[in-house]
């Protein structure tokens, strides 16, 4: 199984990015799949996730603001971000649990100047 990130970078405070997570090697439109962070110095948590029903889940700092999506024919994940904050900068994951145990991805940066 092998998840890749991608579109991270640098953005002002009030911008916007939209991250993608490509799946391989698993029966993605089964499982559910899910955006975690870790800024420097601090654990790693969960943004959002989604169910395979399309059911979603946010963390309270990123409700309204972030929205999760799935294209179970490209077996990919989206994560687009409006109204970014410095508090939001982060190495973003994306992570599966499929098959009894969890996938995660390389991750991708997400700089957010103010």
């Amino acid at each position: 199984v092998q998840l890749q990130a991608s579109g991270g970078g640098l953005v002002q405070a009030g911008g916007s990015l939209r991250l993608s997570c490509r799946t391989s090697g698993v029966n993605f439109r089964l499982y559910p799949i899910g955006w975690y962070r870790q800024a420097p110095g601090k654990q790693r948590e969960l943004v959002t996730n989604i169910t395979s029903d399309h059911v979603t889940n946010y963390a309270g700092d990123v409700q309204g603001r972030f929205a999760i999506s799935r294209d179970n024919v490209r077996n990919t994940v989206y994560l687009q971000m409006n109204n970014l904050r410095p508090e939001d900068t982060a190495v973003y994951y994306c992570k599966v649990a499929a098959r009894g145990r969890d996938f995660w991805g390389r991750g991708t940066l997400v700089t957010v100047s103010s």
